[in-house]
C-alpha cells in the first residue's frame, strides 16, 4: 500500500505531480539513474535516521554521503542509520522505495544543501518501480523548507569516523 500512500498525499498535496511506475526497477540510486537518463546525483535518496533519540528524515542528493562532523553540527548529535523494520515502520516504505510522501505519521524531514545545485530532484514514489520527477524548490515546499549541511557530495572527502 506504500505507493497508494504516496499517489493519495500527492494528489491531495500536489495534484498536478505524477507518481511514474516503471519497469525497470529503481529500487537503488544506480538504477533510478539509468532508468530516468539521469546522473545518480539527481535521484533523491531518503536516509531515515534517529538523532539523540529523535527519528526524521534527510533527503540528499543520490551520490552523497552523510558526513559526521556535518551532521552532529547539523543535528546535535551523531545520526545513526535504520534499520529495514524500523525504516517500514516509520514511514510505511521498503527500503529502495523510500521517500517523504505518504507518510503514516508526520515526521520531522530535513533536506540537504547539497540538493541545491540541481534545478529537479527523482525521489522514490514509494516503491521499487516508482519515483516522483519535481523541482528542488517544489521538493522542499512538500518537505517542509528545512534545510541543513549534513552530507558530502562526491569528490569531497568526508568525515566518516
Amino acid at each position: 500500500m506504500s505507493l497508494a500512500s504516496v499517489q493519495a498525499d500527492l494528489a491531495a498535496r500536489a495534484p498536478d505531480l505524477v507518481v511514474e511506475v516503471t519497469e525497470g526497477s529503481t529500487a537503488t540510486v544506480q538504477l533510478a539513474a539509468v532508468v530516468h537518463g539521469v546522473e545518480p546525483g539527481q535521484i533523491a535518496k531518503t536516509l531515515c535516521i534517529r538523532v539523540n533519540g529523535e527519528e526524521l528524515l534527510l533527503v540528499t542528493r543520490g551520490d552523497a554521503r552523510l558526513d559526521n562532523q556535518k551532521s552532529k553540527a547539523a543535528f546535535g548529535g551523531r545520526p545513526r542509520m535504520l534499520g529495514p523494520e524500523d525504516v517500514l515502520r516509520l514511514t510505511s516504505h521498503q527500503v529502495g522505495g523510500v521517500c517523504p510522501f505518504g507518510l503514516p505519521a508526520p515526521l520531522p524531514i530535513y533536506l540537504d544543501a547539497s540538493i541545491k545545485v540541481y534545478d529537479e530532484m527523482i525521489p522514490a514514489g514509494g516503491d521499487t518501480h516508482a519515483s516522483v520527477r519535481l523541482s528542488v524548490a517544489r521538493l522542499a515546499a512538500l518537505c517542509g523548507n528545512k534545510w541543513v549541511d549534513a552530507c558530502q557530495p562526491p569528490g569531497v572527502a568526508a568525515d566518516t569516523e
